[in-house]
């Protein structure tokens, strides 16, 4: 009786220690912007581990060719790279955890680009409205307002920027969600369309 008694409270501790050390349930508001494309569906939400939040991020890209039949895609998937406070003061940016929502088949990711100070507050996104008979690439590149500073993603240069998402209400931003377009076959492929971004307290 005692022996279980012990197993179960061993198994509930443990419990207690995930949960405590995984991943976000909730969020305090979502962020969103105008200009994002229609084609695709939204995938899963992604959020940072407890007491994180995002400090950095890294893009997907297809690298542009020009060519007469090529079919580009732009921006095909964004990263979030989660911190804690603590880490933020220290200026240590080692110990993160990577979230991200779905992403294209294309590109590569490209490198980590980190707030100076704080963490991701709001984010504008570069579009390339349709093009009707021409090569459609929606989304093309992402820019993210720090705490105090602003971090340029190194997307690509077709489309124009939107207007300003919302601030964030509470910490940071701490979770990511996509649009995105499947494969179309022998048809003109877009990838990323839209993005959405969540906020924690």
């Amino acid at each position: 009786m005692h022996h279980s008694l012990s197993l179960l409270l061993v198994i509930i501790g443990l419990q207690v220690s995930v949960q405590s050390t995984g991943r976000r349930s909730e969020y305090r508001s979502v962020l969103t912007v105008l200009n994002g494309m229609k084609w695709g569906s939204w995938g899963y939400l992604d959020l940072c581990p407890n007491e994180t939040y995002a400090a950095g991020f890294s893009l997907k890209v297809d690298e542009p060719s020009y060519g007469f039949w090529d079919d580009n895609k732009g921006l095909t998937g964004i990263r979030l790279h989660c911190i804690s406070l603590s880490n933020v003061l220290k200026g240590s940016f080692e110990d993160y955890t990577s979230v991200q929502s779905e992403a294209g088949s294309w590109g590569r990711w490209t490198d980590i680009k980190w707030c100076p100070c704080g963490f991701l507050t709001a984010f504008q996104l570069r579009v390339e409205s349709s093009q009707l008979f021409g090569d459609d690439t929606a989304a093309n590149n992402i820019m993210f307002r720090c705490t105090q500073e602003y971090l340029y993603g190194d997307g690509t240069l077709w489309g124009k920027w939107g207007d300003w998402s919302q601030m964030c209400r509470g910490t940071g931003i701490c979770g990511i969600k996509t649009r995105i377009e499947e494969p179309q076959g022998s048809g003109d492929d877009t990838a990323l369309n839209d993005v959405r971004m969540f906020c924690c307290d």
